[in-house]
């Protein structure tokens, strides 16, 4: 059984970015089924990586879209984009230098990010995107 399931709570209203989103739902799924079968570590180095690649792709759309739209919350939101990327390059570094031994600690840490960013500081600016013609 998966650890988390898309729910439209979920949902910002924009078929792009809920695309996105649901992705990261899906890494945190395959990372929590490899641990539940014993294999958490050999994904792990796999899911670091394609979290980073997320982040990249995803950060970058929503931070045009904010340029674009001159959406007034953009600097906090860019700076919680800035705080995941840190906490992901501190995953990475840990893992490559084998101290990350808990693929438990970033279940964790990626389950409640999303929770609380999709659902709250996402959810912020769906309006803004939406009356720019943004669905």
């Amino acid at each position: 059984m998966a650890r988390l399931t898309w729910s439209p709570a979920m949902g910002v209203n924009v078929k792009e970015i809920d695309d996105q989103h649901k992705r990261l739902v899906d890494l945190i799924n395959t990372l929590d089924e490899a641990m539940q079968s014993g294999r958490g570590r050999d994904v792990l180095g796999s899911i670091i990586a394609e979290l980073w690649e997320y982040a990249e792709v995803h950060f970058a759309t929503e931070e045009d879209y904010f340029t674009r739209f001159g959406y007034e919350n953009a600097a906090a939101h860019n700076q919680e984009h800035a705080d995941f990327l840190a906490a992901v390059g501190k995953f990475k570094a840990e893992f490559d230098a084998h101290r990350l031994g808990l693929s438990v600690q970033v279940m964790e840490f990626l389950s409640d990010w999303l929770k609380t960013h999709t659902t709250g500081s996402d959810k912020k600016y769906s309006a803004c995107f939406n009356a720019h013609g943004l669905y």
